[in-house]
């Protein structure tokens, strides 16, 4: 689908990767974000947007956002926490949210939607890990919703004549990246105590890091050159990072030389999978390639995060 004179809904557009990708269509398209702002700021959305501020579960929210004009919908709103509090309320906000998105879609005739799934959805599978690797067994109840929210959409392309891009993503970083995640939270613990960083787990973690705008150049690559009914494809990096060496970049950039306390045992948190790294190889057939290692991801975020003072 060519991504230009449409009119395109961004649900969680105001948040990390959303308003990043409102940034990209705003300036060839009507763009409509909508978000109840939990995660996501006002001041990320582009004032050449329409902005709908809500729960998509309401359905005067959902049919301000979605309309009969609306051409796509990149559905990016859900609780993003692979550590959640609280896992099965997590699990049913998120499926309740894309199953609410995919039956307004099919009542006003919007059949194209991408989604921004997770390399949860894997589990603890062998890397590089392909797109149709099986069986696909999740250990987090975050990775076990995304699961779910592809089947959903399985559905409707394969039932109802949907057109899906569904990205199963590796780490994400870059500008607007909040608490929560691995950098700043480096960043906010040094910038508390500069003599000691505690590190979750044992510190050999190892993930592979895509900057967002690499992110969003392969996502908007996709929408643009895949055209089967369900389009499944991983965006990642060729290479990882573990987590002592985004220790050691974080410290380097801040010009600190911090003690490193570890928590100990292989992984940070109940469902964390230690190890992880996508094949980007049918990325690669499609025609688009990462140009950066995911060591130069975590670098430039760090930077630009501490650039901008992120709060």
């Amino acid at each position: 689908m060519n991504l230009s004179g449409k009119r395109l809904c961004i649900t969680g557009g105001a948040g990390f990767v959303g308003s990043h990708l409102a940034d990209r269509l705003v300036a060839d398209n009507e763009v409509v974000v909508v978000d109840r702002l939990g995660n996501g700021r006002r001041e990320w959305v582009p004032d050449d947007a329409e902005f709908v501020e809500g729960d998509l579960r309401e359905d005067s929210v959902v049919a301000r956002a979605i309309d009969e004009d609306t051409d796509a919908v990149f559905h990016f709103a859900a609780d993003k926490a692979v550590d959640s509090d609280a896992p099965n309320e997590q699990f049913r906000l998120n499926t309740e949210l894309t199953a609410t998105v995919l039956e307004r879609m099919r009542s006003v005739g919007c059949e194209h939607v991408a989604f921004t799934s997770s390399s949860t959805v894997y589990g603890e599978a062998p890397r590089p890990t392909p797109e149709d690797y099986a069986p696909l067994e999740p250990i987090s109840m975050y990775g076990a919703a995304k699961l779910a929210e592809e089947s959903l959409l399985s559905v409707y392309a394969n039932s109802y004549g949907f057109q899906v891009w569904n990205f199963r993503f590796a780490n994400i970083v870059g500008p607007r990246l909040q608490l929560g995640a691995v950098i700043p939270d480096f960043i906010h613990k040094l910038r508390e105590d500069s003599s000691e960083l505690e590190i979750l787990g044992d510190g050999r973690q190892e993930k592979s890091y895509m900057h967002i705008d690499d992110c969003i150049d392969a996502m908007c690559y996709v929408v643009n050159n895949a055209d089967t009914a369900m389009n499944t494809y991983n965006l990642g990096t060729r290479t990882t990072t573990s987590v002592r060496t985004i220790a050691d970049i974080v410290a380097a950039e801040m010009d600190l030389d911090p003690a490193y306390s570890f928590t100990g045992g292989d992984r940070g948190w109940v469902g964390d999978v230690p190890r992880m790294r996508l094949s980007v190889e049918k990325l690669a057939g499609l025609g688009w390639k990462p140009e950066g290692s995911s060591d130069d991801a975590v670098r430039r975020a760090v930077r630009e995060l501490l650039a901008a003072d992120f709060e």
